[in-house]
């Protein structure tokens, strides 16, 4: 299931659409699309930085660069602007991007400069590529930055944990041995090969895939190494002696991308790479890329093609690692979400964008490397695991091939949080599966000092309850704010936002501190106990981290997170109470978001449901693991294709009930459901007695 993302009703807390916001009229503007043509008139203009997704109105005239740095987006430069270093280079995007209510158009920069034009000469400077210092707008602009251009590069938490996998790979070497054959044609050689292969090897070839070669050289060659996909095809054959045969396995996330080289003969893995999504210049969630291309037709194309040469780069940079000739790599598995699913394989993905969201195929799907432009072996089989339902997909059927619930007594629940949240609930007897819209809050997007996981993003938050001041750690530092040493160790990265991780802790322990309701106000009598907490307009926001730069939490960042956990929760309790249980035996989080939660903390927030702390736990990339399965082990594609045709899909838009759950999932942790497992953990606040006015609670 996928609804559009969600934002905060001002007369009820509830989920409306990202185009209600759009169009929605407070009592101090006119709407945001009133206020872009004011700004035309006063020749101001939009600038949006991607991914970080960052946004501000300046003067025409205005630099990238220095529109970066007045909104503290982390574009590099080292030489000031004189276009001699080459580290500002960004990408501006083209086309209409509805979540922004801005039309992004290349004629809204001035022409490639002189500047430009000598660096390009000098070093290179790519197609699509401008200099950030030498970029001027004259209109609104939707900007990517690069990852290399990010002085704090994000840090792609997907790397690959070892796990058992039966090794049964669905290409095997063969060696066959020609002696002093006299080969005299191409076709003399094919029929050689297809004849050893049944005489020594009992495999009889029923097709030798197209293969480039000159028979010549393997005239010389006593022995030929031979590839065989399922006993039947014949997918290359090299003179000589080959002993190395490699697959990759790829997880395609909305954020990011993660490549796992493999050797095909004994499952280890030799490379991971990860990187960011460049999919993000074109909107950070989903349903911005679907929008994208449903106002920009054809241009899934793009979206096709930068996925497509970000994987094919990150499969070079693993071979390079390894001395790794790509053309050895026969086989490649690939994983994602009906989005990402679709527009790899180049499927129009605008189906998926309006209900009843159909998807052009729910079925594993085998595809030719040469069509998908991998830059590996031409002859590879690549293969996409199957999807379950309209935005539950291929990342998710992975997750169940890794967990395997469908084999177990013990009911799980199996979450793996993300823009879209996918929920499987079950045992050997049933299971369930649902997809629910969290939005990408818990990425840091939609949170005031939000931002990915980069080094100087705090993801680690325990506040005192006496003194009500807060301390941190940060990504790239083992050490918390209030220890010796904090500043000097993190005087090169800063402190320079909150991610995920810790916009979830910093939340939950507001509450256990009484700074903020059960219904997550925060409470307007604490403002007297501390200078940290402060008058916002009509609510209230709290300092949490004082320096060079000043984190603070908003009431509009507790209700964006507020959105996105009670949307997984009601997904959660939809799925239990269909198989009809009140609690699950055990809880495991998906996918490298979750891995990096503390489950003590996404309890407290009410995340998930009630469970024996000791049964919480992470899966690491569930998905990743199983594309690396599919990939090792053949038998297990027929095992996920019968387990996926056996799984119940929900499909919570139309459950009457998901609303009313919803409803109730707002409250910290919850409105009514017990938490007895949690309360031997924690002492868990007693509801509030709200002080705030009624036009403070609208807000």
């Amino acid at each position: 299931m996928w609804l559009p993302a969600m934002t905060q009703s001002a007369q009820n807390g509830l989920p409306i659409t990202e185009n209600q916001a759009l169009n929605q009229k407070g009592p101090e503007e006119e709407g945001p699309r009133a206020r872009l043509t004011a700004m035309a008139e006063k020749n101001q203009f939009q600038i949006i930085f991607m991914p970080s997704g960052k946004r501000g109105e300046f003067e025409k005239g205005t630099t990238i660069l220095q529109a970066s740095r007045s909104l503290g987006v982390d574009l590099d430069s080292v030489c000031g602007g004189r276009a001699i270093c080459g580290r500002c280079q960004i990408e501006p995007t083209e086309g209409e991007f509805a979540k922004h209510g801005i039309t992004s158009n290349l004629s809204n920069l001035n022409r490639l400069t002189e500047s430009e034009i000598k660096y390009s000469k000098r070093k290179g400077l790519g197609p699509s590529r401008r200099l950030g210092c030498q970029t001027i707008i004259s209109g609104d602009i939707v900007i990517d930055v690069p990852e290399e251009s990010q002085l704090h590069q994000q840090i792609v938490r997907k790397e690959f944990e070892a796990s058992s996998v039966t090794i049964n790979p669905i290409s095997k070497l063969h060696i066959i041995d020609i002696g002093q054959s006299s080969i005299d044609s191409n076709d003399h050689l094919e029929e050689l090969i297809k004849k050893k292969l049944s005489v020594d090897w009992e495999i009889e070839i029923s097709q030798m895939l197209p293969k480039n070669f000159d028979y010549k050289s393997f005239s010389e060659s006593e022995n030929i190494t031979i590839a065989v996909r399922e006993k039947n095809s014949v997918v290359d054959f090299w003179p000589g002696l080959v002993e190395k045969i490699y697959g990759v396995s790829i997880d395609i996330g909305s954020t990011t991308l993660a490549v796992n080289l493999s050797d095909l003969q004994t499952g280890e893995v030799l490379a991971s790479e990860g990187s960011m999504n460049p999919q993000i210049r074109f909107g950070e969630d989903l349903m911005s890329r679907v929008s994208y291309c449903m106002l920009n037709p054809g241009s899934e194309e793009k979206l096709t093609s930068a996925v497509r040469e970000s994987l094919r780069q990150m499969i070079s940079k693993a071979c390079k690692k390894n001395q790794i000739d790509p053309n050895h790599i026969l086989e490649a598995t690939v994983v994602g979400n009906p989005v990402m699913h679709h527009l790899f394989l180049g499927f129009d993905p605008v189906p998926l964008g309006v209900a009843p969201f159909k998807l052009k195929t729910s079925d594993s799907v085998t595809e030719s490397s040469k069509n998908l432009q991998l830059g590996i072996n031409e002859n590879a089989s690549v293969y996409v695991l199957p999807c379950l339902a309209g935005h539950v997909g291929a990342d998710a059927a992975a997750v169940i091939l890794t967990e395997k619930p469908y084999k177990e007594d013990a009911y799980s629940l199996i979450v793996d949080v993300g823009t879209n949240a996918e929920i499987i609930v079950g045992n050997k007897d049933k299971v369930l599966a649902a997809s629910s819209p969290t939005g990408p809050a818990f990425e840091g997007a939609q949170i005031n000092s939000g931002q990915r996981a980069a080094p100087g993003a705090i993801e680690r938050v325990r506040i005192d309850p006496e003194t009500l001041s807060a301390k941190i750690k940060v990504i790239g530092s083992d050490l918390w704010s209030d220890e010796s040493g904090f500043e000097e160790d993190t005087e090169n990265i800063g402190v320079t936002g909150i991610c995920g991780s810790g916009i979830i802790e910093a939340i939950a322990e507001m509450f256990l501190c009484g700074i903020i309701s059960s219904e997550g106000l925060i409470q307007e009598q604490t403002e007297r106990a501390t200078d940290l907490i402060f008058k916002d307009g009509r609510t209230f926001s709290y300092i949490l981290f004082d320096g060079s730069q000043k984190i603070v939490i908003t009431q509009n960042d507790i209700r964006a997170i507020q959105l996105a956990k009670a949307a997984l929760y009601a997904g959660a309790k939809l799925l239990m109470d269909k198989i009809g249980i009140n609690q699950v035996d055990k809880i495991r989080f998906a996918g490298a978001f979750g891995s990096h939660i503390d489950v003590k903390y996404a309890m407290m927030l009410g995340l998930i449901p009630n469970c024996k702390i000791s049964e919480v736990s992470s899966s690491g990339n569930a998905a990743s693991t199983g594309a690396r399965i599919a990939l090792l082990d053949s038998e297990s594609r027929q095992e996920i294709e019968t387990a996926v045709r056996k799984i119940e899909k929900i499909e919570t838009a139309t459950e009457p009930l998901f609303q009313d759950y919803f409803v109730k999932a707002m409250s910290i942790p919850h409105e009514s459901d017990d938490f007895s497992e949690l309360k031997k953990v924690f002492k868990i606040p007693e509801k509030n007695c709200l002080l705030y006015t009624s036009d403070a609670a609208d807000e």
